[in-house]
């Protein structure tokens, strides 16, 4: 059984930084994808971070030049590095990832990470 398991909650000062961590465990030949969705309140999860097995990274507009994905592939573990933090950041942040697995391709998803940006 593959399990996606997030960092915990955090709350953050605006204009500060946090660092969100996705761990990946199981039985995994190899993961192609992985990404980072948050779902802003009253809204659907939208990528806005993502990273392919070969550290080919793509960003939303929204989040460029203040979010910076990463992976550790001996791990299986993703990273998300938020700077300069807004309220407006506060979401529920999400990790998915489609897995290679004795079964073939699968997509996952992480519990998701209550991040609040508040003073």
């Amino acid at each position: 059984q593959v399990q996606l398991v997030e960092s915990g909650e955090a709350l953050v000062h605006p204009g500060g930084s946090l660092s969100l961590s996705c761990a990946a465990s199981g039985t995994i030949f190899g993961i192609p994808t992985m990404g980072w969705f948050p779902q802003f309140p009253g809204k659907k999860r939208e990528l806005v971070a993502s990273i392919t097995g070969i550290s080919e990274t793509n960003y939303a507009d929204s989040v460029k030049g203040g979010f910076i994905t990463s992976s550790d592939n001996a791990k299986n573990t993703l990273y998300l590095q938020m700077n300069s933090l807004k309220p407006d950041d506060t979401a529920v942040y999400y990790c998915q990832a489609r897995i290679i697995t004795p079964w073939g391709p699968t997509d996952h998803w992480g519990q998701g990470t209550q991040v609040t940006v508040s003073s």
